[in-house]
């Protein structure tokens, strides 16, 4: 009988960890989650995982930061791989904070591959994000320009490069990079959705003016090379995006990887949705009418970002299967279900 494969999901607590989490163990996977638990709680979690799967998970409450409680945590768990989530996302939170975001992302995730390179845990999945990529209109390659213009997406590219940097130094380390666009969506049970406590991206924004917490939701651009004139951007339903983890950790245990290896792909979907259209799509949705208010476009903006996946379709046999609607019908659900904002 072969052995079930143990992760830890580092940050599994949140939107995209508690996603993957499900697709874990819905693949029999056995799954720890280590977060310090900032923006939920553990009780919390364990209801919601506890009406989706009628069971206990396994919950530690620890903090990357903290070294020798990482220790005691491998010790006990003993993982084959680690997923690491854990992580401030905030752009704007992230310029005005910026040793925050390289004290959190940058030195928790070194401790966090110390602690694997002590207990000989060399298999690695990393959240990273197209925010490392020097944007521009055309779909964006793996081995496009890298160049963020931000704090948050420089602690990503920084620690792809320690990722980089390790594997070379040791090649029996099994790296995944994963580069993700734009999550949107919820469970389908409506139990998990991004909680964001001050969103900026435009699903959960809309969902706040739908709510009447928001006046009006702001579109800033009306006049780009698009066909409406908004901006265009490759959203990826979130239950896909957490499946893309489980291909990649799949792939990455199988005889394929044994020599060792580490790659870098994008989970998106291919596909641009312009903002107009996500709006539209969401008032068919939801019955709501969005009030918009047009505004200028922001410094820095471009009017198309989409993701090339071909090389994740390729090696790792993912591809997005859920479209724009999907998306809008789980967060509606979501929202509906979760009126306190907490998932």
């Amino acid at each position: 009988m072969e052995k079930t494969p143990k992760v830890i999901c580092t940050g599994g607590a949140g939107y995209i960890g508690s996603n993957t989490v499900v697709k874990f163990i819905e693949k029999g996977w056995d799954v720890i989650i280590l977060d310090n638990f900032t923006f939920t709680t553990e009780k919390h979690l364990k209801s919601k995982f506890q009406q989706i799967f009628k069971k206990e998970i396994k919950l530690v409450n620890s903090d990357l930061r903290n070294y020798e409680d990482l220790k005691c945590v491998f010790k006990e768990h003993t993982p084959d791989i680690v997923v690491h989530f854990a992580g401030l996302k905030a752009i704007g939170e992230s310029l005005s904070n910026p040793l925050e975001y390289y004290n959190n992302n940058v030195a928790g995730t070194l401790n966090l591959l110390r602690v694997m390179c002590e207990y000989n845990c060399k298999t690695f999945i990393f959240s990273s994000s197209a925010a490392v990529y020097t944007l521009k209109e055309k779909p964006i390659v793996e081995d496009d320009n890298v160049g963020p213009g931000n704090p948050y997406g420089r602690t990503k590219l920084m620690i792809e490069q320690i990722l980089k940097d390790l594997y070379y130094s040791d090649k029996q380390w099994k790296i995944s990079i994963l580069r993700y666009f734009n999550p949107v969506g919820s469970h389908s049970s409506g139990l998990l959705g991004d909680a964001s406590k001050n969103p900026t991206n435009l699903l959960p924004v809309i969902h706040l003016t739908a709510a009447k917490k928001r006046e009006t939701l702001p579109i800033f651009g009306n006049d780009w090379d698009t066909h409406d004139g908004t901006g265009v951007r490759d959203f990826i339903h979130i239950e896909d995006l957490a499946e893309g983890h489980v291909c990649s950790a799949e792939h990455l245990i199988s005889k394929d990887c044994e020599g060792g290896v580490c790659y870098t792909h994008n989970l998106g979907t291919g596909k641009g949705t312009s903002v107009l259209e996500m709006v539209n799509i969401f008032e068919e949705v939801s019955g709501v009418k969005i009030p918009i208010k047009h505004m200028p476009r922001r410094e820095g903006d471009l009017g198309s970002v989409i993701a090339n996946p071909q090389l994740a379709h390729k090696q790792l046999n993912w591809k997005a299967k859920r479209d724009i609607k999907d998306a809008c019908v789980s967060a509606w659900k979501w929202h509906t279900m979760n009126v306190d904002g907490l998932y």
